[in-house]
């Protein structure tokens, strides 16, 4: 993504003008834009006229047109976001207040109005149009006849090409055939690898798969690179790492990025550390449950005794219609990193995100939580002694109530 203009008041208020150019550019415009944000953007609308004789036409006009939004909808799949809500500036063909929906396209300005832009909001552009921080790891998830070419980045995870090709079965005395469909399977592979990883920019290539057809896919890619002469490949050669895992659909990068050589080669990615992140907390919860704490009301009373090691926080709390809702987890963002606390904030369509085990469980949990630097037992005894005077206070309220009632009040 390329930021084209940025203009923000000391207020916070403001705009800034991108120009979307991948897939994943999409997915941080739809984390960007919230209710009431003002969009403003080339769009099609189809425009009825009635001529002189009373006979009526339509056509379709391209124009510039600024929204108040109102609802906003995305295809992560297909990179397609709309966004509606009420027309604020008039213009020849479309009234003010009318609705409109604005379909916003790759390779095409926007610009977004803000009267407030948070932390999060303008680290979030940052990041975006960060070169350095796009695609960490490339990934082909494989079996025989099936591939997914994956490019895992810092938001989330893109299957750029599934391959998948029929694989003739072994004869009795013959397995011919089923070499060459094994051959041309793994010549897709190795074109789609070229045609879709910037070996400039990825820390790591991972081959996966159950059995052997890994090994025979990176001795593939590696033949054919030494009769090409790819001087890049050969060069990129130590990022290559083969894994073993269940199946050569998607979901089996889950348990890919559980492996310890993964690990502990891509320990300076995104993905890696939120991976870790999750494991210290689950271990933490069992171990040392006093340095473990989720849910909002917990983290933020660690957060004002500064205990805060690392935050995990979901980005869909940022993605809140309700402002206050929005703002209060921005306040603990902002109040953790100003105490020299980490915050990870967890994608939803990333490859962690989506690990059901690990980040469901952190959605049922609130969405937040912490690792803490130093044990803090007495906050769920504070629970506890909040509960036991409510417990009072309404027991009081019921006498009371049924003291009145005998005396006729």
């Amino acid at each position: 993504m390329k930021l084209v203009k940025k203009s923000i008041e000391k207020d916070k208020s403001g705009y800034v003008t991108l120009y979307p150019e991948e897939l994943e550019d999409m997915w941080h415009v739809y984390n960007l834009i919230q209710t009431e944000d003002q969009l403003k953007a080339t769009t099609i609308r189809r425009i009825q006229s009635e001529s002189a004789t009373g006979s009526s036409s339509s056509q379709r006009v391209r124009l510039t047109l600024s929204i108040v939004v109102e609802t906003v909808d995305f295809d992560p799949q297909a990179g397609l976001l709309r966004i509606n809500g009420r027309v604020s500036s008039e213009s020849q063909y479309v009234k003010m207040n009318s609705y409109h929906t604005i379909d916003l396209e790759l390779n095409r300005n926007f610009t977004l109005f803000k009267n407030e832009w948070d932390t999060i909001a303008l680290e979030r552009v940052e990041d975006a149009c960060d070169i350095t921080k796009q695609a960490d790891v490339a990934a082909i998830v494989c079996q025989e006849g099936l591939a997914n070419i994956c490019l895992v980045t810092q938001h989330m995870t893109i299957v750029r090409q599934r391959i998948e090709t029929p694989i003739p079965r072994k004869r009795k005395g013959s397995v011919t055939n089923y070499e060459k469909g094994l051959g041309r399977f793994y010549d897709q592979v190795y074109q789609a690898l070229l045609r879709h990883v910037n070996f400039d920019v990825v820390k790591g290539i991972i081959i996966a798969s159950p059995g052997f057809v890994k090994d025979q896919l990176y001795h593939y890619i590696f033949d054919q690179a030494v009769k090409t002469e790819n001087k890049l490949l050969m060069e990129n050669r130590p990022k290559f790492l083969l894994v073993h895992c269940s199946s050569g659909h998607k979901h089996s990068l889950q348990e890919v990025m559980q492996d310890d050589a993964v690990k502990a080669k891509l320990a300076d990615t995104k993905a890696a550390r939120e991976v870790a992140a999750l494991d210290k907390f689950y271990v933490m919860l069992n171990n040392d449950p006093d340095r473990a704490f989720y849910g909002f009301k917990h983290v933020v009373k660690a957060n004002e005794r500064g205990a805060i090691g690392t935050l995990m926080v979901t980005d869909a709390l940022f993605r809140s219609a309700d402002i206050a809702t929005r703002r209060k987890y921005i306040e603990l963002v902002e109040g953790v990193r100003a105490s020299g606390g980490q915050v990870l904030v967890f994608s939803t369509l990333h490859v962690s995100g989506e690990r059901k085990s690990l980040l469901n469980e952190l959605n049922q949990l609130t969405g937040v939580a912490a690792i803490l630097t130093f044990p803090l037992p007495d906050i769920e005894e504070e629970d506890e002694e909040e509960v036991a005077e409510e417990n009072d206070d309404t027991q009081a309220n019921t006498e009371e109530m049924d003291v009145a009632d005998d005396l006729g009040l």
